[in-house]
């Protein structure tokens, strides 16, 4: 039934629910007076450990795709940092992992005060 779908379409399935889930989890800590990085913190450690889990128990390529890139990528995109950054330190390519890991944090970092600064 679902597996007749194309690919694309349930890769965006598991989007908007990965996305659901995380809007949900930001109003329960919001809801507690918590700060909103302690919810980014959770879901970034969750979609990295649920991702890790999905790249062990599974070598599907279609369910790699609808949890992985779909409902994790919604959840969050830090799960395929984390993971790729692994690979590349399993591949024995610590420069890249390192490249990688300095690339997306300064970069991330530079980019949002640019979008602030362009928009201000």
């Amino acid at each position: 039934m679902l597996t007749a779908a194309p690919t694309w379409l349930l890769v965006a399935l598991g989007g908007a629910v990965g996305t659901c889930a995380r809007y949900a989890l930001s109003l329960f800590v919001l809801g507690r007076g918590w700060p909103s990085a302690i919810g980014t913190g959770v879901v970034n450690v969750a979609g990295c450990f649920f991702i890790g889990l999905l790249y062990a128990k599974s070598e599907d390529p279609l369910l790699r795709r609808v949890l992985g890139v779909g409902l994790l990528g919604g959840f969050t995109t830090f799960s395929s940092f984390g993971r790729e950054t692994l690979e590349l330190v399993r591949a024995d390519r610590l420069d890249l992992a390192l490249g990688s890991v300095a690339v997306n944090l300064l970069l991330g970092l530079a980019g949002v005060w640019l979008g602030q600064r362009v928009g201000a």
